[in-house]
């Protein structure tokens, strides 16, 4: 197989184990499949909204904790449209305002405009109400770590930990639309054991926000390893601003998902020395594998697992052959395919990765 063709194979498995664990808790409508999904056969509450919404942002988290806690209920869909996207399907169900709530009665396209409070609580106990249901609002972990006037030194300033920290103020309009985002950052990091995501609550702890300089809501600050007097960030604050800014900050790779990226566990000073294994001759071999243990002794941090995985290809790659990576990435693959944890993914991943670059 080529090596382009081994990329797609990982990359493709990535995606489709991604989409296993990852999936929205609100099924995403478009003029596509409104009406296989819409006016079937269950009910649907349908949230019609606008990217840039505010009152759309601050019902995001809620609206996602209802989607979460009626997923498995067969006779019931919690589904939302961007209006943005597609404002012909918006206009069609007479949408003026964001966001729109509408109850969709099974086996019709006629619907019900929802007045209600806009909390999970309320939401829940309409659908409830019409669809029939006897459903009960799950209960999400969050990924964010809750830092206390006790804690934060033991958190942020710990040296073998990168951590963002948000400063934010419960009353705040801005901190509340964050929040969401700020909850899918942390997920996507919850793997990663040198990176953490926080927060504090600086309207009750004021002494330490005015410590840090914190004068406005919300304020983030990111304590590296290497600098625990804390680093303003300025970045955007979309999910992907936050991926980038900490995958390059930190030495991750992880999509905005959570999933690894092809560039996971790869090391450039390895990657050059491998090129050099494959190509070498069999008596040249030995000499290589000497500089792969030197490079390997040099690294630090979470690189040194990444190089012992390199390691272990390399010597393989001599003791059992140029065919040994392909075998081992399909071996691989056929593991991936089955139930593993997300943390036991991560290791089959990089390892593919690694192998890769023998190939």
């Amino acid at each position: 197989m080529e090596r382009h063709q081994i990329w797609f194979a990982i990359g493709t498995l990535a995606l489709l184990f991604a989409s296993a664990i990852a999936d929205d808790e609100v099924v995403v409508l478009t003029e596509e499949n409104f009406e296989k999904e819409v006016g079937q056969d269950r009910g649907a509450l349908v949230e019609f909204y606008a990217p840039w919404c505010g009152h759309c942002k601050k019902l995001a988290p809620e609206y996602e904790k209802l989607g979460s806690s009626f997923k498995k209920a067969k006779s019931v869909l919690i589904g939302k449209v961007d209006c943005d996207e597609h404002k012909a399907l918006c206009t069609k169900h007479g949408v003026t305002g964001y966001p729109t709530i509408q109850w969709f009665p099974k086996g019709s396209l006629e619907p019900k405009k929802y007045e209600g409070p806009r909390t999970a609580e309320a939401l829940a106990e309409f659908v409830n109400t019409e669809g029939g249901t006897n459903v009960k609002l799950a209960t999400i972990p969050s990924s964010v770590v809750v830092l206390t006037e006790e804690s934060f030194n033991e958190v942020v300033l710990d040296e073998t930990k990168d951590v963002l920290v948000e400063f934010y103020a419960p009353w705040c309009g801005h901190c509340k639309n964050l929040a969401p985002i700020y909850e899918k950052v942390a997920t996507a990091y919850k793997l990663e054991e040198d990176v953490v995501i926080a927060n504090l609550d600086a309207d009750k702890y004021k002494d330490l926000a005015e410590k840090y300089g914190v004068s406005g809501y919300p304020t983030l600050k990111f304590f590296p390893k290497g600098n625990k007097a804390g680093e303003d960030y300025d970045g955007g604050r979309d999910l992907d601003d936050f991926i980038t800014f900490i995958n390059e900050k930190c030495g991750t790779s992880r999509d905005s998902k959570g999933q690894l990226t092809s560039q996971a566990g790869i090391i450039a000073s390895l990657d050059v020395l491998v090129k050099e294994l494959v190509s070498a001759t069999s008596e040249e071999r030995k000499a290589v594998l000497s500089k792969i243990e030197e490079e390997v002794e040099k690294l630090k941090g979470s690189s040194v697992r990444y190089g012992k995985a390199y390691l272990k290809a390399a010597k393989s790659y001599v003791e059992k052959g140029a065919d040994y990576p392909q075998k081992e990435i399909s071996r691989l693959q056929r593991m991936l395919e089955k139930t593993i944890s997300p943390a036991k993914a991560d290791e089959f991943l990089i390892k593919k990765n690694i192998l890769s670059s023998f190939i």
